[in-house]
């Protein structure tokens, strides 16, 4: 058996443009342009880079983007004063703070300042206790685009055995909440888990979450089972640096029925559902319908 490739940049491709014709409808029907809010503090390489592919994502679909970079010793006075002005600024529908910050700062503070009906990341308590309940709420991006690509692939996802390996509160423990919202059975494992292969075994989804390099290898995967890689892990192969998921890869696509690769599987799904998200958070805020397909 060689496994289906999900191709999360095609289908990320294709979120962005009904976004974008989403926004450009908004536009035009009720003179209102979705505004996406981004803080970013210091000077981390790899934020720096995250944050300016969110920036022209955001132009990309007809977005206004909004940047605020601060300086690394900013005080959390100064950064929790900005988040109350994005909070009071009507032009701004989604914030998004840049994580990790720098070590003086608290994360969770900064993070549970920003309005919950625009906490695009889905990490606010409020958000987080919403989506733990079953209710509406701003659902954290990569598990949001995961459940996208599990829905596409196998439409009605209810009754299906899901194993989620890992335990986060950015896409472990939200991933378990929407797979259970769409009435799969699931099981939360991880790296203390007995026997972790035998309860990968008995997924039709095992989604790898777990942070380690390929540590789901092919003979933990159930022939014909859909697995979801959301690790990307920088290591060193001959000498020369190479990005790997948390399934080996080979090894799980000669037994899986489908599998989204690392890269260009789950990465390219989180910018396009932060976007989704925006969207979805100024239509609430207008009181206008939610775009279908684009929610959890």
């Amino acid at each position: 058996m060689t496994a289906k490739v999900i191709d999360g940049k095609a289908f990320a491709a294709r979120v962005r443009a009904e976004v974008a014709e989403h926004v450009a409808r908004l536009k035009e029907e009720s003179g209102i342009q979705p505004g996406l809010a981004v803080v970013l503090v210091g000077e981390d390489p790899a934020s720096q880079v995250y944050v300016k592919n969110k920036h022209a994502s955001t132009i990309e679909v007809g977005m206004a983007s909004f940047e605020h970079r601060l300086d690394a010793s900013t005080g959390e006075a100064e950064l929790l004063a900005l988040i109350d002005q994005l909070n009071a600024d009507p032009k701004v529908h989604g914030i998004l703070v840049q994580l990790p910050l720098p070590g003086h700062l608290n994360s969770e503070l900064v993070i549970n300042r920003i309005d919950p009906a625009k906490d695009v990341d889905g990490f606010h308590i409020s958000n987080v206790g919403l989506l733990g309940t079953g209710q509406k709420s701003m659902v954290p991006c990569t598990p949001l685009g995961c459940l996208m690509m599990l829905r596409d692939h196998h439409g009605k996802l209810a009754g299906l055995s899901a194993v989620v390996v890992g335990r986060s509160n950015i896409v472990g423990k939200p991933m378990a909440q929407l797979l259970l919202g769409d009435s799969c059975t699931v099981t939360i494992a991880h790296s203390r888990t007995k026997d972790l292969a035998e309860v990968c075994r008995r997924a039709d989804i095992l989604v790898a979450a777990v942070g380690r390099p390929e540590m789901i290898t092919g003979d933990m995967v159930r022939p014909g089972a859909t697995v979801i890689d959301v690790g990307i892990n920088r290591t060193l192969r001959d000498g020369k640096a190479k990005l790997v998921g948390d399934v080996h890869y080979e090894s799980a696509a000669a037994v899986a029925g489908a599998i989204t690769p690392v890269p260009g599987g789950v990465g390219p799904m989180t910018i396009a559902c932060l976007l989704a998200n925006t969207l979805t958070a100024c239509c609430r805020a207008n009181g206008l319908a939610e775009p279908e397909g684009l929610t959890a």
